[in-house]
């Protein structure tokens, strides 16, 4: 294995979070970086790039704008690029389609010259002797290469989530039949032909996966599957999309969250759900209009929708599968059979086995996730001397807008100022006009009980 001097920055991972970094970076006088993936190119959520999806953020959210809206890498030049800024400015869209975010991103990814695919990274490893970490990956063809680095940016992104009773029937045995919605663009057409399918979870996903299927009934909704729709929510409920309620969405907020007590932090991550587990009002208003046009004629619609409703266990009964599920509310089981399930139940954090090769010198948490400080740095051991930051996997520390595009340029930003030492990209820490927490950051509590001098209490 070759190794050459150390690169200034290695990033693990080009998902769109780690390509924003690659694009902030690109041209940084000085700067020596390399991103690494294993997949042969650029690819985000192919199992789910349905036509007529949008993204749920604005185009402004792209790799760069919300930091440097002057880089060439933003998605306005991407336009520019290939001739669509007419189309694009009279589509008058602020959503974005889902399958042009994807070919955004690979027409950057492409381009940066930092970006190298076909590189499937092995080890992480401080090297004592070197003072910098090495970084073991591996080509298509199966040779190694070893590189060092002063810095580490992992942008691994997250791991598809399935409910443990589902867990035992993701085999060849029931391949297409029971899957997460990752895969749903892969086995649709045979979904489609099934007589009933089982679609878990009230997010985005779920939604466009019940919306798909309902488009495959006829008129009439005698043709395609049974749908059916399932959530441990109390509600399928609408994403929050308020302009107040958005700006959860930014530094204030995550400032704000990152002083809170830990207990704190987690039942918040839990109540607000609607952030980022809701599903867009348009996607809702679809699904109902689908199931309005299937009660023409006094015909009832081939759907049932169920929230407030957890999946207790599953098991293969024939050619499908008996599901016991428990009502929430009602505190009762049910028992259903149907031909296939589709888990849209979300990603979560997973630690890379490549990490395995750093032993104890990070600094977990009691239940095993990062430590991670205002700049995105993991906590290591004192004696290693370079560091670590982390991606899209510190929603314990920094709150909901860890998995959101909006600040995926900001926190880019960010450790990119802080790898080079300096303010590469200006940054602005205050952007909401909300205040989270007591007024007057710091007033003492007393201070700030007082009534004001028109009798107003604060």
């Amino acid at each position: 294995m070759s190794t050459r001097s150390p690169y200034d920055l290695v990033g693990v991972g080009i998902g769109p979070f780690n390509l924003s970094l690659a694009a902030l970076a690109d041209g940084v006088p000085g700067l020596d970086a390399l991103f690494l993936d294993a997949k042969p190119a650029f690819s985000w959520h192919p199992g789910l790039l349905l036509d007529g999806t949008t993204l749920q953020v604005p185009f402004l959210a792209d790799l760069v704008t919300m930091a440097d809206p002057t880089s060439p890498w933003s998605y306005l030049n991407y336009l520019r690029t290939h001739d669509r800024m007419f189309p694009f400015f009279f589509s008058e869209r602020f959503l974005i389609p889902r399958r042009e975010y994807d070919h955004y991103c690979r027409w950057a990814a492409e381009r940066l010259p930092s970006c190298r695919f076909d590189a499937e990274v092995t080890a992480v490893e401080w090297d004592d002797a070197a003072d910098a970490f090495a970084v073991v990956y591996r080509d298509a063809a199966g040779a190694q290469t070893r590189v060092l680095a002063r810095q580490v940016v992992l942008g691994v992104g997250t791991n598809p989530a399935v409910p443990a009773p589902l867990r035992p029937l993701l085999t060849d045995a029931h391949r297409g039949r029971v899957l997460h919605s990752a895969d749903y663009r892969t086995h649709r057409a045979a979904l489609a032909a099934a007589d009933d399918v089982t679609v878990i979870g009230a997010g985005q996903s779920g939604a466009e996966v019940v919306l798909d299927l309902l488009r495959h009934q006829d008129g009439e909704g005698r043709g395609g599957p049974f749908v059916r729709w399932l959530a441990r929510t109390p509600a399928f409920a609408p994403m929050e999309y308020s302009k107040i309620g958005l700006e959860h969405f930014t530094p204030d907020y995550i400032r704000y969250f990152r002083g809170l007590p830990e207990e704190h932090r987690e039942r918040l991550v839990r109540e607000q759900w609607q952030l980022y587990k809701g599903v867009s009002a348009d996607t809702l208003a679809d699904i109902h209009d689908e199931l309005y046009e299937r009660t023409i004629g006094g015909a009832r619609p081939r759907a049932g929708l169920h929230p407030g409703v957890e999946l207790r266990a599953a098991e293969a009964d024939g050619d499908g599968y008996l599901l016991t599920c428990h009502h929430a509310p009602q505190d009762g089981e049910f028992t259903f059979r149907t031909s296939a399930v589709v888990a849209a139940t979300g990603y979560s954090a997973a630690r890379p086995a490549f990490l395995d090769a750093m032993g104890d010198l990070v600094d977990w948490d009691e239940r095993g996730r990062y430590r991670i400080d205002e700049q995105y740095r993991v906590a290591l051991d004192p004696r290693v001397g370079g560091a670590l930051y982390v991606q899209n996997a510190e929603m314990h520390t920094h709150g909901v807008g860890a998995p959101d595009l909006t600040l995926g340029a900001w926190r880019a930003a960010k450790i990119l100022n802080t790898v080079c030492g300096r303010t590469v990209l200006p940054v602005p820490e205050r952007a909401a006009w909300t205040t989270f927490g007591a007024p007057g950051d710091g007033v003492p509590a007393r201070a700030a009980r007082r009534p004001d001098p028109v009798g107003n209490r604060r």
